[in-house]
């Protein structure tokens, strides 16, 4: 069955090829995926291919049926919104969308859902069972796709087992996949506070009441926060990237606007933490005169991996890929909207090398000058298919 796959990816490899290209010359920002979403569906409709269209306005949901299609229900899912980063990269499908760009790798994860539904519909009658392909909008954006398409009923009629879910690793050599049982990506939260105080002229501080002092008191004592407060063991970051003091080398503003992000792998005390930060940075502005207003914008939970199907899925990969091509991977405290899935049933969410350093493909995601070896193509499409037909044809 490995050679039969392998020879259905290689045979659909330019196909999926050109719509890895061109998706990524024409990207759409999340939850305005309109043309994204058509293509998608004439892909499907040219495939002969049944999906139900509307979720979330661009969301889709492929059905391929094999026999007793009622038997079993697995999914796959491929994101596709980009980002708002101009696009760097002299290559001949570069971003058509001034400032909006496929640098997050959605592209790839679509393509290669879509080669995986059209690998699986040419293999219907070799398993039992539906599988469901998702195609997510919004997935870099809260509420994040993934929660609307759960609520809007897309994984209903019928419900799927499991879901798997795989996602470009740069880190990560082309030719590999990568995975991790258990806890991986943690909580992503929003964090915003202003700090109010009275502004004038920074040669008569006495006259004032600082708030770029109270703000950066207010900075380092919520660090104190992860270092102090959360259980050892417990991963816990709190990070500040914007800070505002629209002042001047001789001006004290009246007020300062910090955002940043906290992200943890525990749900108790995820929630706690917020309680514990605004009480903080609330009750330290005022007791050095001034007031703050402090908000956190609750995003995704984090992603679990569910050990079973995990362990399953590394099975499948490595007897696809050979064992010295599937690695282990760490804890990663970024965020991902992959875990409401992950929440709602078992999950697994793997990753997909995609960097060349000899050809100088190993910039990070979210930079304009991301890109990957497209070899990755047939390998993310093949281990996605393979991991599909094995669930579909186990017991």
């Amino acid at each position: 069955m490995t050679d039969r796959v392998k020879h259905l990816v290689a045979a659909n490899a330019s196909q999926i090829l050109d719509i890895r290209r061109h998706l990524h010359a024409n990207p759409e920002l999340s939850f305005k995926e309109f043309e994204t979403s058509k293509f998608v569906c004439s892909k499907l409709d040219e495939w002969g291919i049944p999906y139900t269209n509307g979720y979330v306005k661009t969301g889709i949901v492929a059905h391929i049926e094999g026999k007793n299609p009622n038997s079993k229900v697995v999914a796959i899912r491929g994101d596709m919104d980009a980002l708002p980063i101009l696009e760097a990269n002299d290559v001949p499908y570069k971003s058509k969308n001034d400032g909006v760009m496929h640098a997050c790798g959605h592209d790839v994860h679509t393509s290669c859902a879509l080669g995986a539904a059209k690998v699986l519909h040419e293999l219907r009658d070799d398993f039992e069972g539906t599988l469901k392909v998702v195609f997510q909008p919004g997935e870099e954006r809260l509420p994040g796709g993934a929660s609307l398409m759960i609520k809007e009923g897309a994984l209903d009629n019928p419900k799927p087992s499991s879901m798997v879910g795989q996602h470009v690793l740069p880190d990560l050599a082309v030719g590999k996949v990568g995975f991790k049982s258990g806890m991986y990506m943690a909580s992503a939260d929003e964090v915003y506070f202003t700090v109010m105080g009275k502004g004038g002229h920074a040669a008569l501080p006495h006259k004032l009441i600082d708030p770029v002092l109270i703000t950066s008191h207010i900075i380092v004592a919520l660090q104190q926060i992860v270092s102090r407060r959360t259980k050892p063991g417990v991963p816990c970051v709190l990070s500040f990237g914007r800070v505002e003091a629209n002042g001047a080398t001789n001006v004290i503003p009246n007020e300062v606007h910090v955002q940043g992000t906290f992200r943890t792998m525990d749900e108790e005390w995820r929630f706690e933490a917020h309680r514990i930060m605004k009480k903080l940075a609330e009750e330290l502005a005022v007791s050095m005169g001034g007031t703050c207003d402090f908000r956190v914008d609750v995003g995704y939970p984090f992603v679990y991996n569910d050990e079973k199907l995990t362990e399953f899925a590394r099975k499948a990969a490595i007897e696809y890929l050979g064992e010295d091509n599937v690695e282990e991977l760490e804890m990663r405290m970024t965020g991902e909207d992959f875990s409401y899935y992950t929440h709602h049933m078992p999950g697994c969410f793997y990753r997909l090398g995609v960097s060349n350093e000899a050809e100088g493909l190993t910039s990070g995601l979210h930079t304009p000058t991301f890109n990957v070896d497209e070899r990755c193509l047939e390998i993310g499409t093949g281990v996605m298919s393979y991991i599909a037909l094995k669930q579909l044809q186990s017991q």
